[in-house]
């Protein structure tokens, strides 16, 4: 294999490394639609890769060399954007801060926001149902999506870029193969919802004395900012202490540490009238949490600049777990209602069973979605922490179910999670997703051994 094939092997986290026959990177969907024909002719396994920073190493090839990964790199193309209707048309292979761009160009807002959106691939957000940090406003990709464009495994193009919000002509496609990674066929072009770009934001870093203060302070918010409340965000005190360890530029914009500060939130406020306005409705929502006693201290951006530096702190945690040894990651989703005490519950039986783990737990918790991660003890090597990931995942996992929560809520299954979906996913429901995998997939070429784990049946003739 060329060396020029390499990144294209091995997942963002550095889990595993496949083979493959070949890497190609066609120019448009007719060439996909013929690289597909001539792989389903062949029987050669096709993996489907974007920006390839997706945490369950969907888009890597297994190590068995029989496949051809297909990059999405040069389908970037921004086709169409249509500001009566309030709707972008785009391709695959570009980056989500382009889309992000050309919308507000175009004085519109596309909303999907997430910590990769400079390096991920639209595609690839399709693909996984990406969520993020507005999820609480205006919902998960496929909320924001209108109109597909698909390779089927067989080769065809479906063309159904259509910018409808009403079209009852059938089974719905489209939601069918958003959250597929790519296991049904391929995503190469998209039509978007767009939204007016908000006249005013606000966005304000609490200090918070428990998660369930943080609930409380969600709870007003809420009450007070219905549909302005575009985001919330909760994050350990230990999570904030990692980043600014790590990252010595980044500091939490406090005169002085906020005494008895367990957990920090990120709210977010965006108004359709003005500053003044903004302004009057968030400091609203402050005074009631400080009043109500479930607020400690509260700083309020008063620039763009501030606000980014707010989000950038809660955006380095990822990166920051990557360079403090080997980190167990659970990607949960779970009723909000139940959220701090699962935390407080969940907490306790890992450290009775790993004392010393440094629990870095963040997430959005205004839609219930939890990054319920964990370090080893500071002292601990990254292989004797791995050797507990088997064991502290079914805890956890075990737990979510129980409580009637999902064990991925935004990052997929890929290949690193298949067990975990055999395992707690109801039968019936298993059995209906194996069927449609038949249906759409006979030969099973379409990225194989991900979410139902199948293998691929490769054969070199027909």
């Amino acid at each position: 294999m060329n060396e020029d094939a390499i990144p294209y092997l091995t997942d963002w986290r550095n889990f595993s490394t496949g083979r493959a026959l070949a890497v190609v990177r066609p120019a448009n969907a007719q060439q996909v639609a013929k690289i597909v024909q001539l792989s389903s002719h062949a029987g050669v396994p096709i993996v489907p890769q974007g920006g390839n920073t997706g945490q369950v190493a969907a888009a890597t090839p297994d190590d068995t060399g029989t496949a051809i990964v297909i990059s999405m790199q040069r389908l970037n193309r921004i086709r169409a954007i249509d500001t009566d209707n309030d709707t972008i048309t785009v391709e695959a292979g570009c980056i989500l801060q382009a889309v992000q761009e050309a919308a507000k160009s175009a004085n519109r807002l596309f909303p999907l926001s997430l910590g990769a959106e400079g390096s991920c691939f639209i595609g690839g957000n399709l693909a996984t149902n990406a969520g993020g940090t507005q999820v609480l406003r205006y919902g998960n990709a496929r909320e924001l999506t209108l109109g597909l464009e698909v390779i089927t495994a067989e080769g065809a193009v479906w063309n159904g870029l259509r910018g409808l919000r009403k079209d009852n002509t059938g089974y719905d496609l489209r939601d069918l193969y958003i959250g597929s990674e790519g296991t049904l066929g391929i995503i190469t072009a998209a039509t978007l919802k767009l939204f007016p770009l908000p006249n005013a934001q606000r966005t304000s870093l609490l200090a918070l004395g428990s998660l369930d203060d943080a609930a409380a302070v969600l709870r007003l918010a809420r009450s007070h900012l219905g549909a302005s409340l575009t985001g919330f965000e909760v994050m350990s005190r230990e999570c904030m202490d990692l980043v600014v360890q790590t990252y010595t530029q980044q500091h939490l914009p406090f005169i002085s540490p906020p005494e008895g500060a367990e957990w920090y939130g990120l709210l977010e406020l965006s108004d359709s009238e003005d500053e003044a306005h903004a302004t009057l409705r968030f400091e609203s929502v402050l005074e009631a949490a400080m009043e109500s006693g479930c607020l400690i201290d509260a700083a309020i951006s008063s620039s763009q600049a501030q606000s980014d530096a707010f989000w950038h702190l809660r955006e380095s945690i990822t990166l920051a777990l990557a360079e403090n040894g080997y980190c167990i990651k659970h990607d949960i989703s779970l009723p909000v209602s139940i959220i701090p005490a699962f935390v407080r519950s969940t907490n306790i039986e890992i450290q009775q069973r790993y004392p010393g783990a440094r629990m870095m737990v963040f997430g959005h918790l205004g839609d219930g979605n939890l990054h319920y991660n964990l370090l080893g003890p500071a002292s601990a090597d990254r292989q004797s922490v791995a050797g507990r990931e088997s064991e502290i995942q079914a805890l956890v996992h075990d737990r979510v179910v129980a409580a009637g929560g999902s064990i991925s809520a935004e990052q997929g299954i890929g290949s690193r999670r298949v067990d975990d979906l055999a395992r707690y996913k109801d039968p019936v429901e298993l059995a209906l997703m194996h069927r449609i995998k038949h249906a759409l997939d006979p030969e099973n070429i379409m990225n194989p051994g991900k979410v139902l784990g199948l293998s691929a049946t490769h054969s070199s003739t027909r």
